[in-house]
């Protein structure tokens, strides 16, 4: 198992990460939470759908992490008429040469900004999947490989559906986490204007970290250790998914997968070299809400995905103990673990 080298090496790595925290934070203006899931995902190796009514800041966000990281950035801005070769690219016949010549599409990028994503055809939106999953894009029999690291980070407004296309379970499912930015409180707005009123906070934003080191901290975050009783808390939360009466599709393995990754991700940024249940629980709702489809009744019932992925961690026994063959012992719902906090720990 691959393990950090020292205790100075996970700081260093920590201190990176919270220099590309304060750079976002420096333009997303009251909204450290969700600052916070977009450095998880990017360090978890995963991709991230920015879901919220017009004007909040969700390209903004997107934007301002891309800006942090000196890395090659690409936006798309999907509309009806948009190709899939557009985004993967094309095979064009050199009349010189006598032979194709590829020529890479916009997700050949380390950061892809996909802007609405949802008012692309199905057809376009499915020219993600296969990049999206295996970091890679095949075209004309010809595999190519994306630039590591690689992220998409895609948005979507829940309001004015009509002339969109919902993307499909097969697409939201490859996205790790789903997060709403939300309105800001008032202070930060009045914050906002005083800070956004006569520039644009992104003309000023220079790059705070290098792609290699984003790189060396999803390397760290590999290492992070899960206990045997944290991954069977986590396949527990999963599998209830799939049985809960008010839920007709249940998170799939690959939800099982990623909500590990972004706990271990979250205990990196931490300053812990293990995950916690806590990690776990506190990633559920935003890592699983949004691959779960509710039933008929439960829509009738005003019952969102969110509210059903809660109820279920209230339910879940949570693991109090820990042992060195990982045994796991359950706890009431809701109790808090027993596991100490590391000595020096931070949390971003």
């Amino acid at each position: 198992m691959t393990t950090y080298d020292d205790r100075a090496s996970l700081t260093d790595l920590t201190s990176t990460a919270e220099r590309v925290r304060r750079s976002v934070e420096s333009v997303i203006e009251g909204k450290p939470e969700v600052v916070r899931l977009s450095l998880t995902v990017l360090l978890a190796e995963g991709h991230l759908l920015i879901e919220d009514v017009p004007g909040v800041g969700k390209t903004m966000l997107a934007k301002a992490l891309a800006r942090s990281i000196d890395c090659s950035v690409r936006r798309i801005q999907f509309t009806p008429d948009l190709l899939p070769s557009d985004i993967t690219g094309v095979s064009i016949f050199d009349q010189q040469r006598r032979e194709f010549e590829f020529k890479p599409g916009a997700v050949f990028a380390q950061i892809v900004i996909g802007d609405e994503i949802n008012r692309a055809s199905p057809k376009t939106q499915s020219a993600l999947l296969e990049s999206m999953e295996e970091r890679q894009v095949t075209i004309d029999g010809h595999s190519y490989e994306l630039p590591d690291p690689f992220m998409v980070v895609a948005t979507q407004n829940p309001v004015e559906m009509e002339g969109t296309y919902p993307l499909p379970e097969a697409q939201r499912d490859r996205f790790m986490a789903r997060v709403s930015i939300g309105y800001p409180s008032a202070s930060a707005e009045l914050q906002m204007l005083d800070v956004h009123g006569a520039v644009n906070p992104l003309d000023d934003l220079q790059p705070v970290a290098h792609a290699h080191d984003i790189v060396k901290l999803i390397e760290a975050v590999r290492g992070v250790h899960v206990a045997e009783s944290v991954r069977k808390y986590a396949v527990d939360l999963v599998s209830a998914t799939r049985t809960h009466p008010d839920l007709r599709l249940g998170a799939s393995p690959r939800a099982t997968l990623h909500l590990l990754r972004a706990a271990k991700a979250s205990a990196a940024l931490s300053g812990r070299e293990y995950a916690l249940p806590d990690d776990v629980q506190g990633l559920a709702a935003q890592v699983l809400a949004h691959r779960l489809l509710p039933t008929a009744q439960a829509q009738l019932n005003r019952l969102t995905a969110e509210q059903v992925v809660l109820d279920i961690v209230q339910r879940t026994p949570v693991p109090t103990t820990g042992s060195a063959d990982g045994a796991y012992v359950p706890g009431r719902p809701g109790q808090q673990p027993l596991y100490g906090q590391q000595p020096g720990a931070r949390r971003l």
